[in-house]
């Protein structure tokens, strides 16, 4: 079996990969986001998935921000307070998930424990090479 051509794809996706990280932690102080995978869908041509563990530290926050694509939430571990447009903040328990339509702003997410970290696992539908997160438009 040559192991050479499985290699390549991981080191491939990881460098698409990579610099969403970059793009994504955009402050001092944000959230922490660990890209767990990134996968083209032959069935859906010019659309992605991206999966992602984002990690809040106590009292941790995200800027208001956006996603270009549909993304669906899962807590992990802790709570996370999540606040879409034009609707109340809600808080998230460990196993409760939301879903966010592409382009909603996302005027809320944080840890909601000042003691506790927080983490979510996300997985978003969008287009290949497209951003994940961008800033809230002034």
């Amino acid at each position: 079996m040559n192991v050479r051509k499985p290699v390549i794809a991981m080191l491939a996706a990881a460098a698409l990969v990579h610099p969403w990280v970059f793009a994504h932690d955009v402050g001092a102080g944000e959230e922490k986001v660990s890209p767990m995978q990134l996968q083209n869908l032959p069935d859906v041509p010019g659309k992605q998935v991206v999966m992602a563990i984002v990690s809040y530290a106590p009292g941790q926050a995200s800027l208001p921000h956006l996603h270009a694509g549909s993304v669906f939430a899962y807590v992990l571990e802790g709570e996370v307070v999540s606040q879409l447009g034009g609707r109340p903040p809600v808080t998230y328990k460990a196993g409760e998930s939301w879903y966010e339509p592409p382009r909603a702003a996302h005027l809320v997410s944080r840890n909601a424990s000042s003691t506790r970290p927080a983490r979510l696992l996300a997985w978003l539908v969008m287009d290949e090479g497209g951003k994940v997160k961008e800033p809230l438009p002034k």
